[in-house]
């Protein structure tokens, strides 16, 4: 697994000892708990109704979570030049796939931030301001994801049930006023243990103006929107007309529970979570259970288009640091 290293916090580059045993145990552990989904709930018609998918409405969704990776690309540059860290289009982009080829065998999607936020800081010699961006690109992501479903909610609150609506505008607001008071955070990043300090320090020009990351979070509400097209899409191809409100609402927030480190890709984490989300909107577990395995195909899919730019770009090798940049590095908190 890549080294991180901010501002004095450093951990040696180091590969997983075991990555197929890894792969496997998160794949099994995922297929266990579709298994106790099948079986407790008697889902099977949810696996019958896969082979019922549309296959163009299938490819519209994989093309369009694909193109997605571009937008996701550019909104991590323009966190980077934040830090003042210029580097080419192409080489975001290449990173991020790598990524995405990485989180297929290590945990949540640490593992893939932490790949391209390595390959982009050896390549320029500036590790600290890399992981800097790749977490603001996280964190931000992140914030969108509560953001577009809050206002979904707010959008449909006529329409939806209150037990929906009223939970996802709550945290919508609470991480709005977290990001609203983040120039007070980086004001008191000096107070705390070493270890908050430097961490508040890694990302102190984003604290200190919120209003630079806007681009970023406005391309993170426009990646947002098109992952719930994509699975609305699915459930078209399923035969399903269920709203898009409802997908802007819960794909948000299921995509916060699939993206921690249990399972491979999120699989068996994410079908529950549609069935207890979509479930207040009167879906059936069928219905529920086949979406999340549809999606969990597609961004597998993906996530295997990064084995191109895994294989074809080599790792960077580190540069001697220039004056500029030593100086710049020793004047950070």
């Amino acid at each position: 697994m890549p080294s991180t290293e901010i501002h004095g916090l450093v951990a040696e580059p180091q590969a997983p000892s075991h990555p197929y045993r890894l792969f496997l145990l998160k794949a099994g552990l995922g297929v266990a708990m579709i298994t106790f989904l099948v079986s407790h709930f008697n889902a099977r018609p949810a696996l019958k109704a896969l082979a019922h998918e549309r296959l163009d409405f299938f490819l519209a969704a994989f093309l369009l979570y694909a193109a997605g990776q571009l937008i996701s690309a550019y909104r991590w540059s323009t966190l980077a030049r934040v830090m003042r860290l210029h580097a080419r289009y192409r080489e975001f982009l290449a990173y991020v796939f790598v990524g995405l080829f990485t989180n297929l065998f290590v945990p949540g999607l640490v593992g893939g931030d932490a790949t391209r936020a390595f390959y982009l800081g050896r390549r320029h010699h500036r590790m600290a301001d890399a992981i800097a961006s790749t977490l603001a690109d996280r964190g931000y992501g992140l914030a969108a994801l509560f953001w577009i479903a809050a206002i979904a909610a707010l959008s449909f609150r006529n329409t939806l049930t209150k037990s929906v609506t009223r939970p996802t505008i709550l945290v919508g607001l609470v991480v709005l006023a977290g990001y609203l008071a983040s120039p007070l955070v980086a004001r008191l990043g000096h107070v705390g243990p070493r270890f908050v300090r430097r961490a508040v320090g890694a990302i102190d020009p984003y604290l200190r103006r919120p209003s630079s990351a806007l681009p970023a979070i406005g391309l993170s509400l426009i990646l947002q929107a098109l992952l719930a097209v994509c699975q609305y899409l699915l459930a078209l191809g399923l035969g399903l007309h269920i709203p898009l409100a409802l997908f802007l609402i819960i794909v948000p927030i299921a995509n916060v529970f699939a993206s921690l480190p249990i399972t491979l890709n999120g699989l068996g984490v994410r079908e529950p979570t549609y069935m207890l989300l979509f479930g207040f909107a009167g879906v059936g577990h069928t219905d529920a259970i086949a979406l999340g395995l549809l999606w969990f195909v597609a961004t597998m899919l993906g996530g295997l288009l990064g084995v191109i730019p895994f294989v074809t770009v080599k790792l960077p090798a580190p540069t001697p640091k220039t004056t500029d940049e030593t100086a710049r590095s020793e004047a950070r908190p």
